[in-house]
């Protein structure tokens, strides 16, 4: 075999192996780097491209240096640093253009191919001018053939990795690790083939002196650029990833901040409607009322001053008849009646009426934009229709109508008073039979001011001890004799004298009274009580129960209290609850008659027959005593259903081993036919009125002395007590 005419030439594997590493880590921190590029803040966007060029740059142009010192020929060689820099930014302006076409939103073919070019002329620049560094005389012989190939490859390559940076963005995160080390490899091994085969290209005549073999050269620099080109791109890397996981945890710091802020307003939305609105229905309370007629009226000041003549309404309605379908159908019918008539109402008001609901069976709207009255009748004519239809209920249908108040103003009304006028109006409506309307009157405004007269009396007595309690006997049907009484309250009104309960008993319950004046009435009959047995007369008082102070907590702590304080047995008390408010919560109801029966104290069902009674809720409940309501007795002398009622009462009550009270009695013939039936005790005018403390142990002593003519003990008693 001839002499070659050039010189012989090998490779440094280990070296090469690295150069290969080189390009391999520099492709993986590259493309890492291109997630960054892509950030949708452009300041950080154009930072980590710039710094995302330099990187890739200097690992591909690392690869070349190392691949460079990893050729041998048999002379020395060395590269000029000028022209070796010059290539170190052609490699870096390569990168600039790979990353920009990366953080392009025009991810085209079209972008793609000409960054490739762009890019491949960056990389073959950066190769050939590395060559170049190498000043030998005479020249680099080149086959052109290998550095088209060695070009193609370039282009090739460069294309491949724009492709591989598309794809990498369409893959999920979890996905992402094993695709882009994958694709690190292929594009290391690209980019190496791309030089190792411009090398190949190089051929050098023998006799070839190498002019820059004093500049940058040995095994030295190869360590060096090998360390500090990895160090850099680890360095890069260790970056990137500490970056994407501050962007992970700001973007979970961002996203429970969002949450926290979402659960805070819906939490606030909650309170505000909680606040403003009614629980059952989803109308407005009287809070949200009483505020938007504010405005309104201040809206109203506005336009009249203008010269318009414009009037608002509020309509207070109030439905006839709920009471007895509440009480007989129960109270979830009677929800239902309610949600349904707010949904009437709504669809009679306009766009922009308010309706509100501010009691039990209590509604108001407000009507703005009103010219005159009859624009205000046909809104009523409507609501009163509306209002009249029937109601389906438990496969029946219940009438149900509505009495209506309305107020006008600024004609009919003060401001501060219009809620109160239409109420006047309303109840006035109802006296005239109901299911019509009334429009509020001046004649109105006294009872207005009496109400609101007798509220404020009606809190200073409780605290300046105005009340007094009565005392109605009961009788033992079968002896004949007393066997307890029943604690009534009245009132001593400084200026009105004695006022009957009627007039103050819903008052009381209307403004939250009833339970303060409830626990006034259980202290002074528990202290009566122990005042009768200190003359020697042990005996059993009745008081009565509010709905409200059922549903206290503490009732049965305040019971235990008041006997303990009194020093009375828990057998001299009895409670006394109207069978509608016992059947209203029967877990509340049944929790406090456990604990009062704890306590020993007996327990009534009072009204019995007039509300709606579960015989099973019944049993369980541990009643003594069942109360026939007076609007039966009344009829017992003139209605068989009313007997028949009373004797089914009878003979339920004592099958569950309770007693039964009549309460009513006020004739012989009432009292003849309830003692046939079967009553145990009996209560009303014919044996005696209501009468204060000081009467009743006299009274007893007569009644027992004249046991047989109790009529004319009623007569005589009626007329003194």
């Amino acid at each position: 075999m001839a002499d070659s005419p050039f010189l012989s030439s090998h490779h440094d594997l280990w070296i090469v192996a690295a150069s290969v590493v080189i390009a391999t880590l520099a492709s993986f921190v590259t493309l890492d780097l291109s997630m960054r590029v892509r950030s949708p803040s452009g300041d950080v966007s154009n930072t980590w491209w710039m710094t995302g060029s330099l990187v890739m740059g200097t690992g591909i142009w690392a690869m070349h240096f190392v691949g460079m010192l990893a050729y041998t020929l048999p002379i020395q060689i060395g590269f000029t640093a000028f022209i070796t820099l010059v290539s170190w930014v052609a490699a870096v302006a390569a990168a600039a253009v790979a990353l920009r076409v990366a953080s392009s939103a025009d991810y085209s073919t079209r972008s793609i191919v000409v960054a490739s070019l762009a890019m491949g002329v960056g990389i073959c620049g950066m190769h050939y001018i590395g060559m170049a560094a190498l000043s030998v005389t005479p020249g680099i012989v080149w086959d052109y053939r290998i550095v088209v190939a060695s070009a193609v490859i370039a282009v090739a390559a460069s294309a491949a990795a724009l492709l591989i940076f598309r794809m990498l963005l369409q893959v999920r995160a979890e996905r992402r690790f094993p695709m882009q080390l994958l694709a690190a490899v292929i594009m290391g091994l690209a980019i190496s083939g791309m030089h190792y085969t411009g090398m190949a290209a190089a051929q050098f005549p023998v006799g070839t002196v190498c002019l820059s073999a004093n500049a940058l050269n040995g095994s030295g620099l190869t360590a060096i650029v090998v360390v500090a080109s990895c160090m850099l791109l680890v360095g890069a890397l260790l970056a990137s990833l500490l970056e994407a996981r501050l962007q992970i945890v700001a973007r979970q710091l961002s996203q429970s901040l969002t949450e926290s802020n979402a659960r805070l307003q819906s939490a606030n939305d909650e309170l505000l409607k909680r606040a403003f609105s009614d629980p059952l229905t989803g109308l407005p309370n009287r809070l949200l009322f009483e505020d938007r007629l504010r405005h309104a009226v201040q809206r109203l000041e506005q336009v009249n001053q203008s010269g318009a003549a414009e009037q608002l309404a509020v309509l207070f309605v109030d439905l006839d008849g709920f009471k007895p379908v509440n009480d007989s159908f129960g109270h979830a019918a009677g929800d239902q009646i309610l949600k349904i008539t707010a949904e009437r109402l709504i669809k009679q008001s306009r766009p922009g009426d308010t309706v509100a609901r501010v009691g039990g069976d209590e509604f108001l709207l407000l009507l703005e934009g009103m010219k005159a009255q009859e624009d205000c009748v046909q809104i009523i004519d409507r609501i009163l229709y509306a209002l009249s239809r029937p109601f389906d209920m438990m496969g029946k249908h219940l009438q149900i109508a509505c009495s209506i108040g309305v107020v006008m103003h600024p004609l009919q009304g003060e401001p501060d008073k219009l809620i109160a006028n239409a109420d006047v109006a309303m109840y006035a409506a109802k006296r005239a039979g109901g299911s019509s309307y009334a429009f509020f009157e001046s004649q109105m405004a006294v009872d207005t001011a009496d109400k609101l007269q007798l509220q404020s009396d009606l809190r200073l007595a409780l605290e300046s001890n105005q009340f007094e309690l009565y005392y109605q006997p009961k009788i033992d049907g079968r002896r004949n004799r007393m066997s307890g009484v029943e604690a009534l309250v009245r009132w001593n009104h400084p200026r009105l004298g004695l006022v009957s309960p009627d007039s103050f008993i819903g008052l009381a319950e209307r403004y939250g009274l009833i339970v303060r004046l409830g626990n006034w009435v259980l202290n002074e009959a528990c202290r009566q009580a122990a005042d009768w047995s200190k003359e020697g007369t042990h005996m059993r008082v009745a008081i009565n129960l509010s709905a409200n102070q059922l549903r206290e907590p503490t009732l049965v702590d305040k019971v235990e209290e008041a006997l303990r304080k009194h020093g009375v047995l828990g057998s001299q008390l009895l409670c006394e609850i109207t069978e509608s408010v016992a059947m209203q919560d029967m877990k509340v109801t049944q929790r406090t008659f456990e604990g009062l029966s704890r306590l020993g104290v007996h327990l009534s069902i009072d009204d019995f027959g007039t509300g709606y009674s579960s015989l099973s809720h019944l049993r369980d409940l541990p009643a003594r005593q069942l109360k026939i309501d007076r609007s039966f007795v009344k009829d017992l002398e003139t209605k068989a259903d009313a007997r028949a009622v009373v004797e089914a009462v009878v003979k339920l009550a004592h099958a569950l081993n309770l007693t039964v009270v009549a309460e009513g009695v006020e004739t012989l013939g009432q009292r003849d036919i309830v003692l046939k039936l079967g009553c145990d005790e009996l209560q009303g005018f014919f044996y005696a009125r209501p009468m204060r403390a000081c009467k009743i142990l006299p009274w007893k002593l007569d009644q027992a002395a004249n046991a047989t003519r109790p009529a004319e003990l009623a007569t005589a008693f009626g007329t003194r007590f």
